[in-house]
């Protein structure tokens, strides 16, 4: 514990300098609408209100998440390490990748909405086309970043097949695979609160939107508050996870 403070001792003292203006202008400046930026004790007495519904409304969130995340994390791998190992079928298709994966998944809305039957199922397809790019394109990436010798070696050796996907190629991309799923467990986050705010009954979003349409934005705040908190949370710990994952970079890191 100590050895965290000692860490993060600059990053405590500017929150709590933030907390303490932010308290000082609410109350004080008479320039500020308080209905819109409510004093800090007004939205820790809202969060303790609302811990409940904050907390179901996380797992609704989840229920979402996890399908469409994970989803796109396999099918971006297995169609990562396809592409990358062929030469051709990438050389044809390539483009297209590159002209699909900049399109903001929010611009499928109105054909999800009008193909899927339930809110659900759209939140997850969602969640799917802006997770799969940057997985499927890193896996690419990490793959052709593998030198040639290297995958000569392990062919000469008689890998081949699964084995050899397993034992080679997915190690050696593993660092690109996992960069670009930590920036889809980004987006996915990004996308799963922009689709709870117009068509879910609950959820992480939804908390925030309906909330904010009483006008009731001390439960805005916390809700803000609170989703920030578990996403980071979330973040921190897959940062953890692709650090124990990936324990020999960090081994010849700290050899250098």
């Amino acid at each position: 514990m100590l050895t965290f403070f000692k860490r993060y001792n600059l990053t405590i003292l500017i929150g709590i300098i933030f907390i303490v203006i932010w308290a000082l202008v609410t109350k004080y400046a008479t320039w500020i609408n308080p209905v819109i930026f409510p004093q800090p004790l007004t939205v820790i007495e809202s969060f303790s209100a609302k811990i409940g519904e904050l907390v179901t409304g996380v797992v609704s969130s989840m229920k979402l998440l996890i399908p469409g995340f994970f989803g796109a994390l396999v099918t971006g791998i297995v169609g990562g390490l396809f592409f990358g190992l062929n030469k051709r079928s990438r050389e044809i298709l390539m483009p297209y990748f590159h002209a699909l994966s900049p399109i903001p998944p929010t611009l499928f809305i109105p054909y999800v909405i009008a193909i899927l039957p339930t809110f659900q199922t759209a939140s997850m397809s969602l969640i799917f086309i802006g997770a799969f790019w940057p997985v499927f394109l890193g896996t690419i990436h990490g793959v052709l970043l593998i030198e040639k010798h290297y995958l000569d070696n392990a062919k000469s050796l008689g890998l081949k097949g699964p084995t050899f996907l397993l034992k080679v190629v997915l190690p050696a991309s593993a660092p690109h695979i996992l960069s670009g799923a930590s920036t889809s467990l980004g987006m996915s986050f990004l996308i799963l609160t922009i689709a709870e705010m117009f068509g879910a009954s609950s959820g992480m979003g939804f908390f925030i939107q309906y909330y904010s349409d009483f006008s009731q934005y001390h439960y805005v705040l916390a809700g803000i508050i609170f989703n920030s908190i578990i996403i980071v949370a979330v973040m921190i710990a897959f940062e953890k996870l692709k650090k124990r994952l990936l324990f020999w970079t960090n081994l010849k890191a700290d050899g250098k």
